[in-house]
C-alpha cells in the first residue's frame, strides 16, 4: 500500500510538472515608418520570460532633395 500511494504521488509530480507553463521566447521587432524615405531608428525587444532584453540603434541619414 506504501508503494502504491508513493506511485501516485510521483506519477501526479510528474503531471504536474508537464502540465506547467513553460517560459516561451518573445521576439519584437519595431521598424521604421514604411512612407519615411530615411529611416532613423529600429528597435528590438527580446523577452525570455526570465529576463527581458531591450536594444535602440540610432543613425542619421542623408535625404535627398
Amino acid at each position: 500500500m506504501r508503494n502504491r500511494r508513493i506511485a501516485l504521488f510521483v506519477a501526479l509530480a510528474l503531471v504536474m510538472v508537464a502540465v506547467a507553463r513553460h517560459p516561451s521566447a518573445n521576439l519584437r521587432i519595431l521598424l521604421h515608418d514604411p512612407s519615411d524615405l530615411a529611416p532613423h531608428r529600429v528597435q528590438a525587444a527580446i523577452d525570455l520570460g526570465v529576463m527581458a532584453i531591450s536594444v535602440l540603434i540610432t543613425w542619421t541619414s542623408h535625404r535627398f532633395a
